[in-house]
């Protein structure tokens, strides 16, 4: 048991705790509005090429193309401050999986949608393309 321990802490990336801080990290605003339409059942879709953040290993960016489909409820999300809460995200060192879940969490959180789903899909580096897909359901 003491040598498949180590055998497993081995796997463990080195740079794994630099990732401790990403639930608690401080992020823009993200501002909304009123719908004065949430009795209907409508899907606004949000898109964007120029999603950029960086590799906590390598520090080098990391692009994405990220898209973002919900049904509104009672609030609609601004559109300029999503640009502007998104380009914070240029100089965090971060990992695909965790930047999804945190921008998906602020989202939520400002306008509280029927139904979201997120999908972003990085560049390739070193000849693989990654793909992380989150849904939220009320």
């Amino acid at each position: 048991m003491k040598g498949r321990k180590k055998r497993i802490l081995k796997r463990i990336s080195s740079y794994e705790a630099r990732q401790e801080h990403i639930r608690a990290l401080k992020t823009p605003e993200l501002e909304v509005w009123h719908n004065k339409y949430p009795d209907k059942d409508y899907t606004v879709k949000i898109e964007t090429s120029e999603f950029t953040c960086i590799c906590p290993k390598t520090g080098l960016p990391d692009f994405a193309c990220l898209t973002i489909e919900y049904k509104p409820d009672k609030l609609c999300v601004e559109l300029k401050s999503f640009k502007l809460y998104l380009t914070f995200f240029r100089n965090v060192g971060i990992f695909h999986e965790h930047v999804i879940n945190k921008i998906f969490d602020d989202f939520l959180t400002a306008c509280r949608p029927k139904w979201a789903v997120i999908t972003m899909v990085f560049n390739p580096r070193g000849g693989i393309t990654t793909t992380v897909r989150r849904e939220y359901k009320q």
